[in-house]
């Protein structure tokens, strides 16, 4: 391709330096050269290391597309792991990896693919619309990728295809091989780097520069550019500058250094280098860069061209630093390497990995020797830091100051390299300067540039101290200390002391002088920073004897002194107690212990004691009071702690530390009997410590004593431990002691919640002691759990003066009989009353009932009932009454309700069984009454007269037809039966009572013949309506029963009814009387004729049954009534049965005369040949 021609390997040239360097030893060059490594001795072929399919995006990976085997694989050799190369098999045209992890990108074609090679897995993949003439990473997250056309840039992350930066200008069209591609640190400036054939056989290079922010690009003309960044002497912030080689038509290449991004007018300006010719050798006219690199480590800039040149440039000054051929063979691809601040560059075919990185020892001396440029050597020295310029520093020093430039002087001795300058004698000379009016001394203005570059030594921070101090301005050194621009030592502190002791302290601290530090922290009055400090440290003194004269002369700050050295194990708290007791030092015994003692340790245990006991007995028992209440220990003896309690009358930390009973109750009662020192809610938590038997025999000891006083503890001792106790013995406690009120109050706090059917019934029987009514009555109300039967009884023998309570409990628990009794027997008919009115009208009938059993008044009972009307359940009302035989007690009342237009089927239900039993007019009542229930006055009525109670059945349409048949049966009411089965016309129903049940045939077959007898004789005769007789028959069809259905069907066909004429009925008689009596066919064809003949002469003479005269004669017999042609052919037919199957030939002749017909004649023969 044309393109890559460009990049060809060019001849092999002599490798040298620029003249200047020439005369130079190689040691002396500002440069270190070495080849790392050789990619075909690791075994890549040398036709893949070439641009395109070998790529090196950083300092870290190498990548190479080997197709020469024939198998297609990518090879990565990894810089940062011994040059390690692994291999995998891939079809892929290039590969680049990313510059800080292991993620390839392949190309293959238009395809692109990203891999996670550690987590072995795919990360995105895109189908380019067109090819990819270039690409390279721009950042670890992101691919710039450029076609033909435009220039897109691809993000790693999320699923988002590549996006479209811009399209490439005219410059760089058709013919252009894309060679770079550089985005800015702040990836707001791309720049695309392009080269072509040019005129005379050159190679010209042009560049697109694009503003992403403005959207708008610049041609350049050169063939390499990079971006930098870099601090600009004067200014604060950094400079983004691009850094490019121009090269126009017969014009020498220069490098532009500018920067980019910023405004003109911005404070300081935008940092620009004025164009700076680059020193190309005559023999390379026609070389041009390929590659260009800008170092951060150095702000250097490396460019490398076609015919291996390396050229070097200082960003700041744009000077060229050196040049030399580094090799023969062309580099096409470089990288920035970053533990050198240098470049790696690999050589086309050859593979050589060639780094080269700058010389720091050589490149001040070289600057200064070779190229000879003083400024530029001290500007280098003094930028990075760099060795070989002390002279010039010391000769340009001299130099100034010998000028009078005392401000110059001071800035470059301030500014030199590893502070060469920042010596005694330097000190020496600017004091030795004189001053000058309305200017600060010389040696001022030098300590001013020295604190803006940073910290002072410590020989400058005492030379300046001294002035400073002399003119009484510790201001400034306490601002200096602050900031940590002086560097502390003794012999500053000791300057300081005679001023400031703090400031003293501040520097004696710094400088590790720790006996100094100490006499600061007395002399301040900071004993409790002394051990803290000397722990620190390491630093060890006789705390003792400082502590026991603290003691006497300053016991707060001893105490602080103390603390300080307990906490760091500088002294036995023992002997602190000792020396503070031995000043009779309670208070701070008392703050000292508590602070040493906080890690509450069992070793203690005699000192937390003791702490204690100073306190108690020292007249401070409030003290240990509230040391206890924090719990701040655990390990002092209890027994000894809690007899000092109780003897200065702090009976709760007695009880809290007591453990045998006695003991306890002794404090308890203590306690108990002063009202001031009571803690009812210590009291209550106390008890929860307990066993539950010491707890019943306090209680029981508080009541003993004094049971109105302590009543109140004692209750709430009892509801809250309720449970851990039991309610049993707490209730047999009160009980002993008959204190029902402390019972009541006991059980009140609990009753709401518990479970236990002994609790609410012990707090009913309290509570009615107490005369509590409301309560007896709420409880027995709403209360589930009490046992029903102890409760009323109970209730029942106190007699309360309110029988409420009694109410609720047999209403709830259905002891409504025994309820009635007892207000009845005790002339409480009023709240009998209501109750049937107000609590239970439900419940009536059971009232009603035990009246009755105990012979009430019936006008009681009946205002009773009229009060509670409709409310009352009528069914029950009606059972109760009626077991007792009084069922006419409730006629007025039943009426009243039905004259209302009451529907209710249990008051229809009950008048009904009164009207039956009074035989008053029952037929009318169960006939016309639609409300009652038929199965309950049919049972009813079974026993008083069957015959109401068919009528009852009858009433419920169906619902009771087993009842209907069997109460018929039972009673012999066939009549009734038959009639009903008729009118009925129900198939099932006929089923039931035409087939008997297995087991029962005799009996069942002479109640079917009865019921049959009365469906013949009465039911059937009856009966106006077809479907009846229809069905009837079909019933009897179904039933098989041949002989009833012929005896049937001739008392309605024969013996004359409105259905004599039937048509089908004759019909079914004939074919009935043919298969099931032979003998009275002859008769019914004979006596009927409203039946169709010629099909039944059919079936009759068929072999089946072979009545062939009885057909003979049907066939004669219709034959007379018909004419014409069907007379002939019914005569015919006649005529065959007698031929065919009487084979009466005389008869046959006989009939034919008599017909005379032809027919008839033409049949005879036929006969005759027949037989």
């Amino acid at each position: 391709k044309k393109g890559s021609s460009l990049l060809r390997r060019p001849r092999r040239a002599r490798c040298g330096h620029s003249p200047r360097s020439a005369t130079m030893a190689q040691g002396q060059i500002p440069v270190v050269f070495s080849e790392v490594l050789s990619l075909p001795s690791l075994g890549i072929s040398s036709n893949a290391i070439k641009f395109g399919s070998c790529a090196m995006e950083s300092d870290k990976f190498i990548t190479v597309c080997d197709n020469s085997s024939g198998s297609p694989q990518v090879c990565i050799v990894d810089l940062q792991n011994g040059n390690q190369v692994t291999k995998r098999p891939m079809s892929a045209e290039a590969a680049i990896m990313n510059p800080v992890s292991k993620v390839l990108a392949l190309r293959a074609g238009t395809n692109l693919q990203i891999f996670n090679l550690e987590l072995r897995a795919k990360m995105k993949a895109h189908a380019m619309p067109e090819p990819i003439v270039f690409w390279r990473w721009i950042s670890p997250n992101a691919i710039a990728l450029v076609t033909a056309t435009s220039a897109y840039h691809w993000s790693i992350e999320g699923t988002s295809a590549p996006a479209k930066v811009f399209d490439r200008h005219a410059a760089l069209g058709e013919g252009t091989q894309i060679i770079n591609y550089q985005v800015s640190p702040d990836e707001k400036w791309c720049l695309l780097m392009g080269i072509s054939q040019g005129g005379g056989g050159a190679i010209k290079g042009d560049m697109q520069l694009f503003s992403r922010e403005k959207g708008v690009s610049q041609t350049l003309s050169g063939h390499a550019g990079c971006f930098h960044t870099m601090q600009v002497p004067g200014r604060g912030d950094p400079a983004q500058v691009l850094c490019f080689e121009e090269k126009k038509a017969d014009q020498p290449a220069k490098l532009f250094v500018m920067e980019v991004g910023r405004d003109k007018d911005a404070p300081g300006g935008a940092f620009r280098l004025a164009p700076v010719p680059i020193p190309v050798p005559a023999d390379a006219a026609a070389d041009f860069p390929v590659a260009m690199c800008a170092a951060a480590k150095h702000d250097v800039v490396y460019m490398v061209t076609k015919m291996g040149y390396l050229y070097l440039f200082d960003c700041l000054s744009g000077k060229a630093l050196y040049r030399a051929r580094i090799t023969t063979d062309t580099i096409f691809v470089t990288c920035a390497q970053s533990s050198t601040g240098g470049i790696l560059g690999i050589t086309a075919r050859k593979g050589q990995l060639l780094q080269v990185a700058l010389n720091e020892a050589t490149l001040v001396p070289y600057v200064v020797a070779t190229l000879r440029d003083n400024a530029l050597g001290i500007a280098l020295a003094g930028r990075l830091g760099l060795p070989g310029a002390d002279d010039l520093y010391s000769q340009e020093f001299n130099r100034l100051l010998g000028g009078g430039d005392v401000a110059g002087a001071a800035k470059l001795a301030a500014e030199a390299p590893n502070g060469m300058l920042r010596t005694a004698e330097t000190i020496q000379r600017f004091q030795g300067i004189p001053g000058q009016p309305g200017q600060p001394q010389p040696v001022f203005q030098y300590f001013h540039l020295l604190l803006e570059k940073g910290k002072l030594n410590a020989l400058e921070s005492l030379e300046l101290a001294k002035p400073v101090l002399q003119q009484g301005r510790t201001q400034f050194l306490e601002k200096w200390l602050t900031e940590d621009k002086l560097e502390c030592s003794e012999q500053l502190g000791d300057l300081v002391m005679a001023a400031d002791v703090n400031m003293a302290l501040s520097v004696y601290l710094r400088a590790n002088v720790p006996e100094k530090a100490v006499n600061c922290f007395v002399q301040r009055g900071e004993y409790d920073k002394i051990a803290a400090y000397a722990t620190k440290v390491g630093y060890r003194c006789d705390y003792g004897f400082m502590l026991g004269n603290l003691a006497r002369q300053n016991p707060a700050g001893a105490l602080d002194f103390a603390k300080g050295l307990a906490a760091g194990g500088l002294i036995d708290p023992n002997a602190v107690v000792e020396v503070f007791m031995g000043a009779n030092r309670v208070q701070e015994t008392t703050a000292f212990l508590l602070e040493a003692l906080k890690a509450n340790k069992p070793e203690e245990g005699y000192l937390q004691t003791k702490l204690l006991e100073v306190n108690l007995r020292g007249g401070s028992p409030q003290v240990a009071d509230a040391i206890l209440q924090n719990n701040m220990f655990s390990h002092y003896d209890r027994q000894y702690v809690a007899k000092l309690c109780e003897s200065c009358g702090l009976s709760q930390r007695a009880l809290e530390h007591y453990t045998d009973v006695d003991d306890i109750k002794r404090s308890l009662l203590a306690m108990c009997a002063n009202p001031q020192t009571l803690n009812p809610e210590f009291v209550l938590s106390y008890f929860g410590s307990l066993s539950p038997e010491a707890s019943l025999d306090c209680l029981r000891e508080l009541l003993a004593r004094n049971m109105r006083g302590n009543m109140q503890v004692v209750t709430q001792v009892a509801a809250k431990y309720n449970e851990q106790i039991g309610a049993q013995p707490l209730v047999d406690l009160f009980e002993n002691f008959k204190c029902y009120e402390g019972l009541f109050y006991y059980l009140g706090q609990i009753v709401n919640f518990s479970q236990d059917a002994l609790v609410h019934f012990k707090y009913i029987e309290a509570a009615a002691k107490c005369q509590q009514f409301k309560e007896v009555e709420r409880v027995c109300r709403d209360s589930t759990v009490y046992e029903a039967e102890p409760v009323k009884a109970f209730l029942m023998d106190a007699k309360l003066p309110d029988p409420r309570p009694l109410i609720h409990v047999c209403d709830r628990h259905d002891f409504v009989e025994e309820m009635t009794a007892y207000l009845y027997a005790n002339q409480l008919q009023k709240y009998i009353e209501v109750y049937c009115n107000k609590v239970s009208p439900q419940k009536t009938p059971q009232v009603v009932g035990k009246l009755l059993d105990l012979d009430g008044n019936e006008d009681f009972v009946r205002g009773l009932l009229n009060s509670v009307g409709h409310a009352c359940p009528v069914e029950e009302l009606v059972e109760q009454v009626e077991r007792r035989n009084r069922l006419r007690l409730l006629q007025p009342w039943l009426e009243a309700r039905i004259a209302t237009g009451n529907q209710e089927v249990g008051t229809h239900n009950a008048i009904g069984k009164i009207y039956v039993t009074l035989n008053r007019d029952p037929v009318s009542f169960l006939t016309n009454d639609q409300w009652y229930d038929p199965q309950v006055l049919g049972k009813y009525c079974e026993k008083l007269d069957p015959s109401l109670a068919f009528l009852a059945y009858k009433r419920a349409g169906g619902s009771c037809d087993a009842d209907l048949i069997r109460v018929t049966t039972e009673n012999g009411l066939f009549k009734d039966q038959a009639r009903y089965l008729v009118e009925k016309q129900d198939l099932e129903l006929w089923t039931t009572v035409l087939n008997p049940v297995e087991g029962e045939a005799e009996s069942a077959e002479a109640n079917r013949r009865q019921l049959i007898d009365q469906v013949v004789q009465t039911a059937l005769p009856e009966t106006k309506n077809p479907d009846h007789v229809s069905t009837t028959v079909k019933a009897f069809m179904a039933a098989d029963l041949p002989h009833e259905l012929i005896e049937l069907l001739e008392r309605i066909v024969l013996q004359g009814s409105d259905f004599s004429e039937n048509k089908n009925l004759q019909n079914l008689l004939i074919l009935t009387a043919i298969k099931a009596d032979k003998e009275r066919v002859m008769e019914y064809v004979n006596r009927l004729d409203n039946f169709d003949g010629p099909e039944i002469a059919k079936i009759a003479v068929s072999d089946q049954y072979g009545l062939y005269e009885e057909g003979f004669v049907i066939y004669t017999k219709f034959a007379k009534l018909a004419e014409g042609a069907a007379a002939d052919e019914l005569n015919v037919s006649a005529v065959g049965v007698l031929v065919d199957m009487v084979r009466a030939m005389d008869r046959a002749s006989e009939f034919a005369e008599r017909v005379d017909a032809a027919p008839v004649w033409s049949r005879l023969p036929k006969g005759q040949l027949g037989a």
